[in-house]
């Protein structure tokens, strides 16, 4: 049997709440059921914009003793100011975690929490994605896993299809639905109110979702973030994080789903700067390819 993957994520920092108002501090304000979740366990969230728009995207690790914010490093101190702008007079405390406290993926198989591991979860997306283990730096020995890096983690990624904030769009520029996180298990439509309520039920009850990242599939390697996916002369969407795998180019695409389909029953050809390129929707997803819009 061959061994399971590991890697490191240093793009990642963890910011801890706890206290005794943390739970209802973070049901009121992020996407996600916070009520429902138990420790150990995890949920992909974000933290919206009032117009609904993502401001930060992040994994929620419940813990024993509060929970933890398993967010990108080059924007976590911009969230712990935003996470203290929102805190009030709550009783809820809100800090950085020391770096020596690691963030790593396990993928290929699964592992037994090492003794010394704060703790082991299945990575809440996609079940598909292995797990996330937090502790030392110690952890990639005692895991029995094989070493690897944070590249490969994301290649892993972007071959199942799963979108990240800074990887795959900038923050304030999209809605929720655009990142496919009402797919991935980031957002409740049972709970009550949070920041960008509004504008995310009204997305999902009208059915009016119509740009969704999907995967692109090339011969050769993809161009950088934010070139055009074009059809028939027209941009249908932009690239995303991208990869190369068994000598194919893989990457994330957010598209206008409609728009996509129409050129796809017109026979016109798909591009991404000078590559020629195809589409599918992931595995995992629930929405289909659109009937294009009388409008268009």
């Amino acid at each position: 049997m061959t061994a399971p993957f590991i890697a490191r994520l240093d793009d990642r920092s963890l910011i801890r709440v706890s206290g005794p108002e943390a739970q209802h501090f973070l049901q009121n304000l992020v996407t996600a059921d916070i009520d429902e979740l138990e420790a150990p366990g995890a949920t992909l969230s974000a933290l919206l914009t009032p117009q609904g728009k993502i401001l930060f995207d992040f994994l929620i690790y419940k813990t024993e003793d509060g929970y933890l914010i398993d967010t990108p490093k080059e924007t976590s101190a911009d969230l712990l100011k935003r996470l203290t702008f929102y805190r009030l007079r709550a009783k809820v405390d809100l800090v950085v975690v020391d770096p020596e406290t690691s963030v790593f993926a396990i993928w290929g198989g699964e592992i037994k929490a090492p003794e010394e591991a704060d703790f082991l979860v299945t990575d809440p997306r996609v079940a598909a994605l292995g797990q996330r283990l937090v502790g030392g730096a110690n952890l990639i020995e005692s895991s029995g896993a094989v070493t690897t890096d944070l590249s490969a983690c994301d290649a892993h990624r972007i071959s199942l299809g799963v979108p990240e904030g800074l990887k795959d769009f900038d923050y304030s520029d999209i809605f929720p639905h655009d990142a496919d996180l009402d797919q991935l298990g980031g957002v409740s439509f049972k709970k009550g109110c949070y920041v960008g309520q509004e504008v995310v039920s009204r997305v999902q009850h009208r059915g009016t979702a119509r740009k969704r990242f999907i995967q692109i599939k090339s011969a050769s390697a993809l161009p950088e973030k934010g070139t055009a996916v074009m059809a028939g002369g027209k941009s249908v969407g932009e690239i995303g994080s991208s990869t190369t795998i068994a000598g194919e180019g893989r990457a994330l695409a957010i598209v206008r789903l409609d728009k996509v389909h129409q050129a796809i029953e017109n026979g016109l050809p798909l591009t991404c700067g000078d590559v020629a390129v195809s589409v599918s929707l992931p595995d995992w997803a629930d929405f289909g390819w659109p009937e294009p819009s009388a409008a268009d």
